[in-house]
């Protein structure tokens, strides 16, 4: 559904609320739905790629995934670096970028047996013992087959405590930090963000972010999406007093 679609979707189901009619619970309740799905759809989160990644002290990693996705350089890359650094957001758009990639979030379970020559693995360290075979033999195949691997952990590979052989191919390649972003690019950060939706996030509102909300970047950006959501539904500002509201309806 398009921006438009929904907005003149929402203004019929107001247009129909409106008319002398009655209106039973049920109706109520169906036209508070339609708005928070239409709400949804009209703040879906802008996709993850190199152009909105806030490189920080980062930009050495960047150039490598954008070497490795064009094939002038090494094609198996590990990215490692706390929760919240941008990983996940880097993995996603070396996909985003690239013909004939996949991106898989890292369970216990997880499987590798798709047909990506470039394959984005994240968060290794949750690999139970099967997935950790699936992806050694995977890793061996891709080599063979001339396509990549761009995988991440929250340590360098030596500290993973995963089986040897899959931790020394995880190794082989180029090793990459990323290092997580200051205060100044974390708000640099929120506000590419919220512009990306289609708001003006100002200081006060990011300073009042980092006072009550959890302060890696994965949180952060989670927090913003969930408060222009409730931006729409309640037709109140992006303010101090907003994210004060729904920082409480959270706990």
């Amino acid at each position: 559904m398009s921006e438009t679609s929904a907005i003149r979707a929402i203004s019929d189901v107001n247009f129909i609320a409106n008319e002398h009619l009655p209106v039973c619970k049920t109706a109520i309740h169906l036209r508070h739905d339609a708005m928070r799905q239409l709400a949804l759809d009209i703040t879906a989160s802008p996709a993850q790629s190199f152009d909105n990644f806030v490189a920080g002290r980062n930009t050495e990693a960047i150039a490598h995934l954008r070497s490795a996705i064009a094939g002038g350089g090494e094609r198996f890359v590990y990215l490692w670096g706390e929760a919240g650094c941008g990983r996940t957001h880097l993995l996603k758009a070396a996909v985003a970028a690239s013909r004939n990639a996949a991106y898989v979030a890292c369970e216990a379970d997880s499987r590798f047996d798709d047909d990506a020559l470039l394959l984005a693995v994240d968060d290794v360290e949750a690999l139970g013992a099967g997935a950790q075979i699936a992806l050694f033999n995977r890793y061996n195949l891709l080599r063979e087959q001339g396509g990549g691997l761009i995988a991440s952990g929250n340590v360098p590979p030596v500290q993973l405590k995963l089986r040897a052989d899959l931790m020394t191919r995880l190794g082989w390649g180029l090793v990459v930090q990323v290092h997580a972003l200051t205060d100044e690019e974390k708000a640099q950060a929120l506000a590419q963000h919220a512009h990306a939706r289609g708001f003006v996030l100002s200081s006060e509102v990011i300073a009042y972010l980092f006072s009550h909300a959890p302060r890696d970047m994965g949180a952060l950006f989670a927090t913003l999406d969930a408060l222009d959501r409730h931006s729409l539904e309640t037709k109140r500002a992006v303010t101090v007093p907003l994210a004060r509201d729904l920082l409480q309806l959270k706990t």
